[in-house]
Parts: C-alpha cells; structure tokens; sequence
C-alpha cells in the first residue's frame, strides 16, 4: 500500500519554488465541529500537511447551514475552496456534484489506490448520482438510540428489540412524566431521523427504499401513511416540547442534563460524551426496526473542479485517509474508520466498542432521507415531518401531499 511519508520530498518539490519559500496554499471549506477531538485532528492535518510539503491549508469552518449557503454560491463562481467537505448521497454532496463544484476523482483512486484502501460501506455513496469518483469519504457514522441508563433503571426498563417493546418504553416513561425523545426543530433535519425508522420499521427495506427512490407511490404503500401516523403519535406524546423552538444541540443538552429518556444520534456523540466524562451513564442501542438495517451516511472530502492546486488536494486526501494518519486520531470521527486497516485499539472508549458491534452485526444499511431525496423533495419532505409534528397535517394528507409533490416534478 502507498504510504504519504515516504512522499514528502516528492511534495516539497511541487510546493516549493526555488527560493524555498511557499508559494501555494490550500483552502478546506468544511463544518464546525464541535468535538476537541475532532477539531484536533483537521488542526494537525493541516499542521502535517505543511511539514511534509510547506503548503499552508486554510481550514474554514462554518455552521451546516452557512457551510451549505457558501458553497451554493461558489458553485456559481469561480471563486471557492480547493476542498471541501459534506454527507454524501444525492441531496447533499449529490447537489454541488450535480452543479459542477466537483472534480472527478477516478485518476486520484487509480494512483493513490483508495478503493483498496477504503471501507465498502464507505465508498457505497460515490457513484449512484455521477460518472467517475467524485469525493473520498473520511466518515462513515451509524445511527442508534442513546438512552438515559438510571431513567431505565428506576422504571425497570431493558433495552428493546422490537419495535412494540420500544412503544411500551414510552408509555412507561410517559406514566413516570419524564419525555421519551429530544429533538431540535429548527434544524428540520433533526426531526426527519425518527421518520426515516419509522419508515424502515413500517415498510420494511425493500419497500422503504423504492419509497425514498420514488419508485413506489407514497399513497398505494399503506405502510407511508402507517409511518407517518406514528411519528405524529410519538411528537404528540413523547416529545420534549416545545421541541420546534430548538436546535440540535439545545436538545443534546436537555438530554445530558436528564429532561428526556433517549435521543437517536450518531456515533459521533460517542466524543462528546466522553469529553463530558459521563460515559457510564448513558447506553445504546439500534432503534428496532426489524430489518437490521443500519441507520446511517457517509461524509466526503471533495475536490472543486475549480482548484488550481489540484495534485496538491489529490496528496492532502491520501494524507489523511493513510493508515498512519487514521490510526493517530482512531476514533475521532466515529467508532469505524473508513481505512479497512486502521482498528480501534485496547484503550478505545467503550462505547465505541459497543458501537462496533452494532456495526459488525447489521446486515446492510439505508440513509437519512435528506440524502436519499433530491434537495427539493427532501425540502418538501421536511415540511411535511414539520406538520405531522406539530400535529397540524393527518397521515393521510402526509403521504398524498409528498406524493403530489413528486409527481408534479416529473
């Protein structure tokens, strides 16, 4: 396997001109995380990157909605970054490859070899929208149920494995007066994750995925509607309300600060839980959908079509999906790395542990909706979960109004 340490005089070379003095930088366009962990594994990135080549990389953070509004507009400009990151999937990273923002990446994969280097669950998001390789992922995060362990205890509850056992779970917390869910609605996002179970539990995978691929009507499968009329019973009864005047992180609060039972969320809380050193208070578990599917997405790193430093990105991303540079920050953007070489190790937290036997005991996955859409219907999409929510649309309006929607597109 090709190893960037061995690369670095090679890359000097193309970033240094004859005095020694750099003359090139990159700029990394990516999100705010709010992980140490994280932050400092982008932060030595960049700090590597430069040892190895003298190449400055200018890392850009921004908040989702700002990150997705700059590069909007740097798919109408020449103007931008060299790269850039996003979940990948149609209505996400889909978007800008679609406009032209990214740069195909088939050669990069022949002459780094990627492909044998990366996960298949990973690279699972490249080339269902486009021709060619567009984006290497550097994340791939599962979904699962995060429960409040003394909430459970205190009312005898266990973790379920159905679907009817989780219903009772909130009934039971309901008659205790305490909240099963915390969502944030003013990111519609937040909300969408438990329709997408829901889906998965009512229509099954087969179904769900001919749903979200708008193959199948919305109004002839039962099974949309029966999804829908769940998820307006579960906001109506067991949300921590008022849910739609907060955001994701308000309701990651209220979580940790014990105002509800559960919040269904990635592995990449693991981080954050372990920052706050409460790892022993809390569980996970997948939510039972009964088709042990796992609920999750991949996050890419992008090279822009418009980048005049585009050998130098194409080295940036090998750097960082080595097994070297993987196997230094194991566990810092979730429990699973996208490089098949890299494990966790005996000190990983444990709930990464727990975390990757969620991963090794599913048996395929299906992703957020808002990845599996196109940006319009996930915007439709997310209107509707809004009303359904807040109690002002039935199930069966739901579902004809989404299907109405996606036949007037066509």
């Amino acid at each position: 396997m090709k190893k960037w340490t061995t690369n670095a005089a090679a890359f000097a070379a193309l970033a240094l001109g004859a005095t020694g003095v750099s003359a090139q930088e990159l700029t990394l366009w990516t999100l705010n995380y709010t992980s140490d962990r994280q932050v400092a594994a982008l932060e030595d990135a960049a700090v590597q990157f430069e040892e190895m080549t003298g190449v400055k990389v200018d890392i850009v953070k921004r908040g989702v909605d700002e990150h997705k509004t700059a590069l909007r507009v740097a798919s109408g400009s020449d103007s931008g970054p060299d790269i850039w990151t996003m979940w990948a999937g149609l209505g996400l990273g889909g978007r800008y490859v679609q406009a032209g923002l990214s740069a195909d990446l088939t050669a990069e994969y022949e002459q780094y070899g990627w492909e044998d280097r990366l996960t298949g669950p990973s690279l699972g998001f490249n080339q269902s929208f486009a021709d060619g390789y567009h984006g290497m992922p550097f994340r791939f995060s599962g979904e699962a149920v995060y429960y409040n362990k003394r909430m459970f205890e205190e009312l005898g509850l266990s973790e379920p494995s159905t679907y009817e056992e989780l219903v009772a779970i909130g009934d039971a917390l309901a008659e205790a007066g305490i909240p099963a869910w915390t969502f944030g609605g003013t990111v519609n996002w937040h909300v969408m994750r438990l329709m997408d179970v829901l889906l998965e539990t009512e229509c099954g995978a087969e179904t769900h995925d001919a749903l979200k691929n708008m193959e199948v009507s919305w109004v002839e499968e039962p099974c949309a509607e029966a999804a829908f009329a769940e998820q307006a019973r579960w906001a109506t009864e067991h949300f921590l309300t008022p849910f739609m005047g907060i955001d994701h992180r308000q309701a990651q609060t209220l979580w940790f600060a014990g105002r509800a039972a559960m919040m269904l969320e990635g592995d990449w809380m693991v981080a954050g839980i372990r920052q706050a050193d409460t790892e022993e208070e809390y569980g996970i578990f997948p939510f039972p959908t009964g088709t042990n599917r796992l609920y999750g997405f991949a996050e890419y790193l992008y090279i822009s079509e418009r980048s005049k430093h585009r050998e130098l990105a194409g080295q940036f991303l090998d750097m960082f999906s080595s097994d070297e540079f993987q196997a230094k920050h194991a566990g810092a953007f979730g429990a699973l790395s996208v490089n098949k070489n890299v494990e966790l190790g005996a000190d990983a937290d444990p709930m990464h542990l727990e975390w990757l036997d969620v991963f090794a005991e599913s048996d395929g996955i299906f992703v957020n909706g808002d990845q599996g859409f196109p940006l319009d219907v996930t915007t439709e999409y997310f209107r509707i979960i809004n009303e359904i929510s807040s109690g002002n649309m039935s199930a069966s309006d739901a579902a004809a109004g989404l299907q109405a929607f996606i036949d007037a597109r066509e």
